[in-house]
């Protein structure tokens, strides 16, 4: 009987456990969803809000992190820009959208090295924003190279 009382315990205690589990995970897609929302209204600080709470519960959640770049970006607040783009890249390697991200941002201080590099790894992993690669390349005319005009 004892047994048996144990059981039901050790089986409540994992159904609690799961349920638990479960509503985190539907509350973090919850936060997403409605950052996404919010961002598409041009909700910013709103949505910036929301993808924050969703780094809380998923912070492997490369989107989040992408979305608040764009956020930070339309903010003019750089650091914050570059840093959520790097954590992007960094979760997320192939992330096409935050190394094209990365790259206007580095256009944006003539970093023609960095733009260089950014664009060959860029073409590599392009699927959807290839056709951006044109444009890379004619903003990179615009960008004067310091060192490799003596050459």
């Amino acid at each position: 009987m004892r047994l048996k009382k144990m059981k039901n315990i050790k089986v409540l205690y994992i159904a609690v456990i799961s349920i638990f589990f479960l509503s985190n995970i539907s509350s973090a897609q919850s936060f997403f969803e409605k950052a996404k929302k919010k961002y598409d209204e041009k909700k910013f600080e709103e949505s910036k809000f929301l993808f924050q709470r969703n780094i809380v519960y998923n912070p492997k959640d490369a989107k989040s992190y992408l979305y608040l770049a764009k956020i930070f970006a339309n903010e003019e607040n750089e650091k914050e820009q570059i840093k959520n783009i790097n954590t992007t890249l960094l979760l997320e390697p192939k992330n096409e959208e935050a190394m094209f991200l990365l790259i206007k941002y580095e256009l944006k201080k003539s970093n023609y090295t960095k733009v260089k590099e950014l664009k060959e790894s860029f073409l590599i992993i392009c699927d959807k924003l290839c056709k951006e690669k044109k444009n890379i390349e004619d903003l990179l005319k615009d960008i004067e190279p310091k060192n490799e005009s003596k050459q």
